[in-house]
């Protein structure tokens, strides 16, 4: 279907799901009173300007609160996957462990003290803060709101070995948590004085000084990224604008994010834990698009499961920032 029109059939299921009645649907996995359907909507391209309505579901017995609102002909417009429980790319266990590196470059072990260890994705500006600051997720810098400005930031981060020695910079400003409507999962720190960084040092060099205004709707758009965990992977993008993702944290609350893009890998998973944080990049051009936040072990067409990311123009906007190329 045209993509104007997927986009009014994704509003009006999502209105529709608004009003289904407190425990309509029991999603496997999820928290008792998490408020949440199990039910995530977005367009999944096909061709120009032609997508079908990509349905994402923690569990089969979600997907009757779509499709049961559906004529014959409009089902045959929706891509449905269960992709299972999406949670934050975080790694539990240091079983990847990750050298202290100095330049700092992207796609290095960075954490808060209090959590295990994600991504240094890239580096931005922020009027009013000298220097150069580091970006991955709230999850992994600001310990999901746990954290204060001021908190140290470490490389590696503590489950590759990082301690107190290791510290790179300070929490300068976070996104915070709300239930639902969430659109990033970013923070930034600033680097200690002395601290030396290499803002192009990307696999095949600097990205563009632009950052990508929006996606294209095209089945071709190949992605790639570098990740603490799986290194330098390639992509595709299945889904944009995808809305209701919810993301399960350590602490077992579910957070409902919008305006996401779906991304699995060529050959296998995209990402795993311990890969949040990533800047992902557009391949025909190296212009950044995403920032890296949750994933699914299930639902890839190849098996390796999904990634979900922001989209990095909405990141830089909510915490007025730069990006810095190189």
């Amino acid at each position: 279907m045209h993509v104007d029109t997927a986009r009014e059939l994704k509003a009006a299921l999502s209105q529709r799901l608004a009003g289904s009645p407190p425990g309509a649907v029991v999603a496997s996995g999820l928290p008792d009173g998490s408020g949440w359907s199990g039910i995530a909507l977005g367009l999944a391209p096909i061709g120009p300007d032609q997508v079908h309505l990509a349905v994402r579901l923690v569990s089969e017995g979600a997907a009757a609160l779509v499709l049961d609102g559906l004529d014959e002909a409009a089902r045959s417009e929706v891509d449905v996957r269960v992709i299972g429980p999406v949670r934050p790319l975080t790694s539990p266990t240091p079983e990847e462990l990750q050298l202290r590196t100095r330049p700092l470059v992207p796609g290095l072990s960075v954490a808060h003290p209090d959590v295990t260890a994600g991504t240094l994705g890239g580096f931005v500006r922020r009027a009013g803060t000298p220097g150069l600051l580091v970006l991955s997720n709230n999850h992994v810098l600001a310990a999901s709101d746990a954290a204060a400005e001021g908190d140290p930031a470490l490389q590696p981060g503590p489950a590759d070995g990082g301690t107190a020695a290791d510290r790179i910079g300070t929490l300068a400003a976070f996104e915070r948590f709300v239930p639902t409507g969430n659109l990033v999962d970013a923070a930034v720190a600033a680097l200690d004085p002395g601290v030396e960084a290499d803002p192009g040092g990307y696999p095949g060099g600097p990205l563009l000084a632009t950052v990508a205004a929006a996606l294209e709707v095209d089945p071709d758009e190949l992605v790639e990224k570098v990740g603490r965990t799986t290194g330098h992977t390639h992509g595709r993008i299945t889904a944009v604008e995808v809305d209701g993702v919810g993301v399960q944290y350590d602490e077992g609350v579910v957070y409902t994010f919008d305006d996401q893009v779906e991304i699995e890998g060529v050959s296998g998973g995209f990402s795993d834990g311990g890969d949040s944080g990533s800047v992902i990049w557009r391949s025909r051009d190296r212009a950044p698009v995403g920032l890296l936040f949750a994933g699914s072990t299930t639902g890839g067409s190849n098996g390796g499961g999904v990634t979900f990311a922001s989209p990095l123009a909405t990141v830089l906007a909510v915490l007025g920032l730069e990006w810095v190329a190189g």
